[in-house]
């Protein structure tokens, strides 16, 4: 009940933000988006079928600037699996908002072919010096980018440059895209996470058991409480996942031994939440754990991964005994800490980087490496190291590594695979 009492405020505060966007609209300077949309040559926008529409008709609106290309992957899957849909929502509630797409396609088929699809208003391709404007003014080093400008704010104070990141992680909840509202919703998500259980994760009011094996087995969630569990993001198409899903199988046994000489065996679990494309897949990847999963295409899993902001596969998130978040990094805890990462707690953590850096006092302070031609130096964070992907492993890293100062090379401490220095070529 409270949890719906908090979507019914949500709601409210949605339309009391629209109602008041659109109530003030009277106090915007009528030449502001002129100043940034128009020409000299041109005070008009392209609909979706090419229409002109004047660049005045956006006064009063929240303004979207949407920073994409069409021969980017990921602008193709924020366009067509996240812009569109919320796009569409508002405008259907009445919403004062507008985007309007600054290209960075390379050719005019390019363009209008990725147009097509978008139902808001472009810049035209041919307008080059208005689309570098924008990308210079906004300081663009990416794409996909989704630049908010207020209607209230003439000049541009309010500007919220993380607009992709935001309908992520909020969706339509997060118009008008104001401080104050992100504010609030940054709030509702606090108290979310401090009502988590492990009931309210992973049951829903058609399922209360995860899978186990053998297929069909099934395992209720209810007996999980009290346990340290890893909820595992992942799929078989996912090519980090193939490196690292074998080290979690192992890891994962060995906590298990590990546990069992503690006699508490059963404090540990993992659960799969799967990103596979199909059943077959899902069933083939799974077969291959030693764990539990939701069910493939479960409801939760989408839920799950936007409730931990989860931006990438594979991802290891863990939960403690009390179904609290523990930790949203259990995957470079395993890099680092291998089993004595259990139970990924923050005290434990605290115990395992002294005695790194305790062990880093004994390291030589230079290396030679098989997989790198030049000398590699110890670092840390402290001394011009810091969180890193291991060029021998691939896998990620912080605290202290061994990296070549002239080009960035960067390997775990643990990875380094000594070769006579005589043989070695600058």
């Amino acid at each position: 009940m409270k949890e719906m009492n908090l979507e019914e405020n949500s709601s409210r505060k949605l339309q009391d933000s629209q109602a008041e966007a659109n109530g003030d609209s009277h106090r915007i300077s009528s030449s502001r988006f002129s100043s940034l949309l128009a020409s000299k040559d041109r005070d008009y926008l392209l609909s979706q079928d090419g229409t002109q529409v004047k660049v005045s008709d956006l006064e009063g609106k929240v303004l979207g600037l949407y920073f994409s290309a069409n021969w980017y992957a990921p602008c193709r899957s924020f366009t067509t699996q996240v812009l569109i849909g919320a796009y569409q929502d508002l405008k259907s509630n009445g919403s004062n908002f507008e985007i309007v797409f600054v290209s960075s396609d390379e050719d005019l088929d390019a363009f209008n072919t990725y147009r097509a699809n978008m139902p808001w208003l472009s810049i035209p391709f041919s307008d080059l010096e208005t689309k570098k404007a924008l990308n210079n003014k906004f300081d663009v080093e990416a794409i996909p980018c989704l630049v908010i400008l207020q209607p209230k704010d003439s000049k541009d104070e309010a500007t919220l440059h993380d607009g992709v990141e935001l309908l992520d992680r909020f969706g339509v909840q997060a118009f008008p895209f104001t401080k104050e509202r992100l504010e609030e919703l940054k709030l509702e998500e606090k108290e979310k996470h401090e009502r988590q259980t492990l009931n309210n994760l992973l049951t829903n009011h058609n399922r209360d058991y995860l899978l186990g094996h053998p297929a069909p087995r099934q395992v209720p969630v209810a007996s999980l409480v009290g346990k340290t569990i890893g909820l595992y993001f992942s799929s078989q198409w996912c090519l980090p996942g193939e490196k690292f899903t074998p080290k979690l199988i192992s890891i994962y046994q060995k906590i298990k031994q590990m546990l069992v000489h503690k006699g508490n065996e059963d404090d540990f679990e993992i659960v799969f939440v799967s990103s596979d494309r199909d059943q077959a897949e899902f069933d083939s990847y799974f077969n291959s754990m030693p764990w539990l999963a939701l069910p493939f295409g479960d409801p939760a899993i989408k839920t799950l991964a936007k409730h931990f902001d989860v931006k990438g596969i594979p991802c290891l998130v863990i939960l403690g005994p009390d179904g609290k978040t523990v930790s949203k990094h259990g995957r470079n805890l395993i890099n680092l800490y291998q089993e004595n990462a259990y139970p990924f707690t923050e005290a434990q953590v605290d115990l395992l980087e002294k005695q790194m850096d305790e062990e880093a006092k004994s390291l030589p302070r230079s290396k030679n490496h098989a997989g790198h031609r030049h000398e590699l130096t110890l670092v840390s964070e402290g001394t011009g190291g810091g969180p890193f992907i291991c060029c021998d492993c691939d896998e990620q890293g912080s605290g202290w590594a061994y990296q070549c100062l002239e080009c960035g090379y960067e390997v775990h401490p643990k990875c380094v695979r000594a070769v006579d220095r005589g043989s070695v070529r600058g």
